[in-house]
């Protein structure tokens, strides 16, 4: 419950700043995981991103300063944090499906998006396998792709890049560097509060490498959930692994990647294991 508790803080939080400049770094430190784990979490419990969130409420408040028509655009817009009028009315459209001078004509319906809260709820009528594993550090070599601190900004870079990376036979030589566990084709998500984020196609390989870059997966304790069928039914495994195991077990998130460990990498019929880096709750 202390999780829930904290994610509610932090909604909190984004009440209290929707004028300022919200930091996603303080968000996180409210829910006690990095930045990167926040977001996804978020994005997974609520059905939306964090910055579209954010964007929904803005959009809501501004429409209830414009009604009656006493305020002025301009100094609506810059009171959300939009330099310019052009892109307030873009989001604000893009939300309530009108202009905002219109809505200062009387009988025009916009639309509320209220607050989220967080609570907890029992689901859990389909089993998830599962098991606890503490792991030394290992290496990985693979190719990478920087990625941004809004995730939602991300969601194009990583399938382009396994595209790529069949197309150009990234893959099959990869494949014959392997010589570690863990034995499959790996997606690694580095998005720690130090490092620059990043994406790697890797596997866990001990073999020098000139044509590959070369990253130490550091030492953790993992929840390694295992599943089969498409690509699909992977994130549909993350969201059960985020919304309904991770709230109850005892643990939270730690601070190293996160793991995808492609068994089998037909896209129909995959064969996988999601790693997620815990630590038992000490609060």
């Amino acid at each position: 419950m202390e999780w829930i508790e904290r994610l509610n803080q932090s909604m909190n939080y984004i009440e209290e700043h929707l004028t300022d400049e919200i930091d996603y770094d303080q968000l996180a430190r409210i829910a006690c995981c990095s930045t990167y784990h926040y977001q996804r979490m978020f994005t997974y419990m609520a059905g939306i991103t964090l910055a579209e969130y954010i964007r929904r409420r803005k959009m809501s408040l501004a429409a209830v300063d414009l009604q009656g028509g006493e305020a002025k655009i301009i100094d609506v817009a810059q009171k959300y944090g939009y330099r310019s009028p052009t892109a307030f009315n873009r989001a604000f459209q893009s939300f309530h499906g009108i202009a905002p001078s219109s809505v200062k004509d009387e009988g025009i319906s916009v639309k509320s998006f209220s607050p989220i809260v967080f609570r907890m709820s029992i689901k859990g009528a389909t089993e998830m396998d599962y098991r606890i594993e503490t792991k030394e550090s290992f290496r990985i070599i693979g190719v990478s792709a920087p990625l941004e601190k809004e995730i939602e900004n991300n969601f194009m870079v990583v399938p382009k890049m396994w595209e790529d990376a069949a197309k150009n036979q990234t893959i099959q030589k990869l494949a014959t560097m392997m010589d570690s566990s863990p034995k499959g084709l790996l997606g690694v998500s580095v998005c720690n509060d130090v490092e620059q984020w990043k994406y790697f196609i890797a596997v866990s390989s001990t073999k020098a490498s000139d044509e590959f870059e070369e990253y130490i997966v550091p030492a953790s304790t993992w929840a390694i959930f295992s599943g089969t069928g498409t690509n699909q039914s992977i994130q549909e495994l993350e969201q059960r692994i985020i919304t309904e195991w991770l709230p109850t077990s005892g643990y939270e998130y730690a601070n190293a990647p996160d793991i995808e460990v492609y068994l089998n990498p037909d896209p129909q019929n995959a064969k996988y294991e999601v790693w997620i880096p815990v630590s038992k709750k000490n609060y």
